[in-house]
């Protein structure tokens, strides 16, 4: 991308009330379902121009991808990449990123809260939907990991475990970029969004919490073997018990969102996180109780 356009798509991006026009005082489930249509139009064509428009707004790069033609938008989002691209880190005790991403909020979870923004928290029992299901977590810790548009969507296992269940909850699409945030109180609490609860060998339990945005917001589980889609009424309640080795796919969204990993007591986030450090899968971002281990 010249330098001339980075600078015009740097500045459209910086003009915070503009950005929060655009892709908040929309019609957002309106764009979502019909981006879920578009992107499944298959069109070697169509995806060709659809992607070069979607490099004037952001830095797509394919080059780590499997090689391949792609017939839509929707192979575009889920792409795999090439074996080896994303080293998992694999000092015992380590957990690790379940994606790529871009750090936001982490820290304590003090008095049933989680930070959404400087100055701006919600109750993990409304994010989850039920408080027995966030008790867990009461006292941990959070890390909330945003994806962009670009990035690969695939998302893995931080570690052996076995997910035990998922809780799919409907609800908007509001942006989740970091103008929304600031502005939009409980917006993670607001958005569809899935629970899902996991257990690790030794009887840790852990969660992620994938939250779905504005344009695509499904997502698919490959412990269940469908796709949850933003217009499906919830919540739906999953009992499972399906295993994951550490690093093993778990899983894509349809789009760029977020993910927000919570762990109990007792496991320490990774020394030196900071927000807006971009994280690669397969990076340590957390350690479980016992011998030291090397950070990524």
């Amino acid at each position: 991308m010249s330098m001339k356009l980075a600078r015009w798509r740097d500045r459209l991006t910086q003009q915070e009330d503009l950005n929060f026009l655009l892709t908040n005082r929309v019609p957002r489930l309106a764009l979502t379902r019909f981006m879920g249509w578009y992107s499944r139009i298959d069109s070697p064509l169509l995806t060709r121009i659809s992607v070069a428009v979607w490099r004037l707004f952001t830095e797509l790069d394919l080059d780590e991808a499997e090689p391949r033609h792609y017939r839509s938008l929707r192979e575009v989002f889920t792409r795999r990449l090439r074996a080896g691209a994303r080293p998992v880190e694999t000092a015992p005790g380590a957990l690790v990123s379940p994606c790529d991403a871009i750090v936001g909020a982490f820290g304590p979870v003090h008095r049933g809260m989680a930070l959404q923004a400087k100055g701006m928290a919600y109750g993990i029992a409304d994010l989850f939907g039920d408080a027995q299901r966030a008790a867990p977590y009461l006292n941990g810790s959070f890390l909330t990991l945003r994806l962009t548009s670009a990035m690969y969507h695939r998302f893995h296992a931080p570690a052996d475990l076995t997910i035990e269940r998922v809780t799919h909850i409907a609800g908007d699409t509001w942006n989740v970029n970091p103008i929304a945030l600031k502005r939009v109180e409980r917006l993670f609490c607001r958005n569809v969004r899935a629970a899902v609860e996991a257990r690790l060998p030794d009887g840790t339990p852990m969660a992620l919490v994938p939250v779905a945005a504005i344009l695509v917001a499904s997502l698919r589980l490959h412990a269940l073997d469908l796709t949850l889609r933003p217009d499906r009424a919830g919540p739906h309640h999953f009992e499972c018990r399906h295993s994951h080795t550490r690093g093993e796919e778990m899983g894509w969204f349809e789009q760029g969102s977020t993910i927000i990993v919570f762990l109990p007591p007792g496991v320490d986030l990774t020394p030196g996180l900071t927000t807006g450090q971009r994280l690669r899968m397969g990076q340590a971002i957390a350690r479980l109780p016992g011998p030291p281990c090397a950070d990524a």
